[in-house]
């Protein structure tokens, strides 16, 4: 009852990384590049995918997926923290904060699954080659697809529908450069049992199993690459999946880091810093990976390159 006297706010400060004016400008030209890279990087790899008939195969549909993923990620977050470091406004209304928090956790949510479809894609190409055009046919693939998208809409959508019965009466500071679940819950004056509860199930739902399958799937591909007897044999074995083994690494081990360390004052910037890496960082790499370490992006890339030299 206290609760229905108190004013309702209906917007949010995201404070970042903090007021430091000195910061904003150079912040804005470090970020506005990292967009601009990540940007072209995953939408040269998505063109890539769909023009060139050598990579329409399943590894690289899902790479495809991936770079769509990226790209609507990148989109997600950075444009409204590029707008905050270049006016200062760092205000965002409540449901523009909730449509930014259903954005972002449907690609988080769908990212972790599309990796494990990637993982389990690799286990059938080198665990068993005989039968993997068979078991990993196109059906299967797009079927695998949509299941990572319908499954985090899915998700955030039940999560967004308890959120949206909360109330905000003050404070209405999220320490954080974007809306994040817990810190936006922690803000609300409400009961938040039921949606904490449900958002920590979801969550392990979603991110351990996948994650577990993933790691399962590369148990058994470093096993079966053990075995092969030449040396030549598992190195090309290993360079079919050692991109994609990289970018597990390197979004489950930040995601890890970001969700396990403890949540104490001292250590909101160090959180801070590592959520950059996580959703910033990340799709900017991912590219980068791919095309330096995988010999068949690089041949689509300069047919590309040739192709497009020839017809000028």
């Amino acid at each position: 009852m206290e609760t229905d006297n108190k004013t309702a706010i209906t917007t949010f400060i995201l404070l970042g990384f903090g007021n430091a004016p000195e910061l904003q400008i150079p912040l804005f030209l470090v970020f506005l590049i990292i967009y601009s890279l990540t940007m072209a990087g995953n939408i040269i790899i998505i063109v890539l995918v769909i023009t060139d008939h050598h990579l329409h195969i399943p590894m690289y549909f899902f790479l495809g997926n991936l770079s769509c993923l990226e790209t609507l990620y990148t989109s997600t977050l950075l444009p409204r923290m590029l707008a905050s470091f270049l006016t200062g406004n760092k205000t965002i209304s409540v449901w523009g904060c909730f449509i930014q928090l259903y954005c972002f956790g449907t690609i988080v949510v769908a990212e972790c699954y599309l990796l494990a479809s990637m993982s389990y894609d690799r286990y059938l190409a080198i665990c068993r080659p005989l039968q993997y055009a068979t078991l990993m046919s196109r059906r299967l693939c797009f079927l695998l697809s949509a299941v990572s998208w319908l499954c985090g809409i899915t998700v955030m959508t039940l999560v967004m529908s308890l959120m949206s019965e909360l109330k905000y009466c003050g404070p209405h500071e999220v320490d954080h450069f974007f809306c994040e679940l817990t810190p936006v819950i922690n803000l609300s004056c409400s009961d938040t049992t039921l949606v904490t509860l449900v958002g920590l199930t979801v969550s392990f739902i979603d991110t351990v199993p996948s994650f577990l399958l993933t790691l399962l799937s590369y148990i058994l591909i470093i096993a079966a690459i053990i075995r092969i007897p030449s040396s030549d044999g598992r190195k090309k074995a290993f360079s079919t999946c050692s991109s994609h083994l990289i970018v597990v690494s390197i979004f489950y081990g930040s995601l890890i880091f970001v969700y396990a360390l403890p949540k104490k004052e001292a250590l909101r910037e160090v959180d801070k810093i590592f959520s950059v890496f996580y959703t910033v960082l990340t799709p900017l790499i991912n590219p980068l990976i791919y095309s330096l370490r995988n010999q068949e992006v690089k041949k689509a890339l300069m047919r590309a390159v040739n192709k497009f030299g020839i017809s000028k």
